[in-house]
């Protein structure tokens, strides 16, 4: 994923750039721009004598290849999509984009072995890290140090732990939780995609829209953490007076059998 920074340009409707000052501005060759603008991704520039000045559109279209590229689509794939787009496409998409990463835009975290030992009230122990890190919420970076690259799942995973849960049981619920929500979240998403998605995209994805769309997308995810976490208080609710019910049976069943 690209620098937030690279995708959210300053230049103005105004701003202008000879093709050096382009490359330089968005982070690209030369010769790369050149050969954007050859497979009609960039529209022709505006030109004054021999020299060509290009603008906010050109800037904004190259951000999204460059983001698009990152993203694992191909350059062909690139070009069918953006090279007969509006002009306010790419800028558009470059929103979206922003507001989709949001939610992934993580800081890890550098800390010692001792101190996320410490973290979990537990002994230091590399297994522990290895386990982590074979999930993808940590790495080491050498003997004492690892990098939390999950730092809100692993503090909150280390809660839980100090409350009493063994550390491997507390490692193990996380594939559980992370597949059964993602299948949710797959389904939420199918959801808007088909009826809301694609009736935008089918009407030609009309301008006046965007805004609608963009609401959306970032709307998307508290509405979703809601209703998730609403449900799973419910259902936790529900599993804890079924449990809490089923050992006080049981151990009146044990108290009259001693009777």
């Amino acid at each position: 994923m690209s620098d937030a920074s690279a995708t959210s340009s300053p230049e103005s409707d105004e701003t202008e750039f000879t093709i050096d000052e382009l490359a330089a501005h968005v982070g690209m060759t030369v010769r790369n721009v050149r050969a954007y603008a050859g497979r009609g991704i960039l529209p022709p520039p505006r030109l004054e004598g021999r020299t060509g000045y290009y603008g906010r559109e050109h800037v904004q279209r190259l951000q999204l290849v460059r983001e698009l590229l990152d993203r694992g689509f191909t350059l062909q794939a690139i070009e069918a999509n953006v090279r007969e787009a509006r002009p306010s496409v790419a800028g558009h998409t470059l929103d979206l984009l922003r507001i989709l990463d949001e939610p992934h835009d993580v800081e890890p975290e550098i800390m010692t072995r001792d101190a996320l030992a410490a973290l979990a009230g537990v002994d230091r122990d590399n297994q522990l890290i290895d386990d982590l890190a074979t999930h993808g919420l940590v790495r080491w970076i050498d003997g004492d140090h690892v990098e939390l690259l999950q730092p809100q799942i692993v503090r909150i995973g280390a809660t839980v732990v100090n409350l009493g849960l063994d550390p491997s049981t507390t490692i193990s619920l996380y594939p559980l939780l992370r597949s059964r929500l993602r299948a949710i979240a797959d389904a939420f998403v199918a959801s808007v995609s088909n009826e809301i998605i694609d009736p935008f995209l089918d009407a030609g994805m009309p301008e006046g829209e965007w805004t609608q769309i963009l609401a959306i997308a970032e709307s998307l995810l508290p509405i979703a953490g809601q209703i998730t976490l609403a449900i799973l208080r419910e259902q936790l609710g529900q599993a804890i007076d079924t449990e809490l019910t089923a050992k006080l049976e049981r151990a009146r069943m044990a108290n009259e059998s001693h009777a």
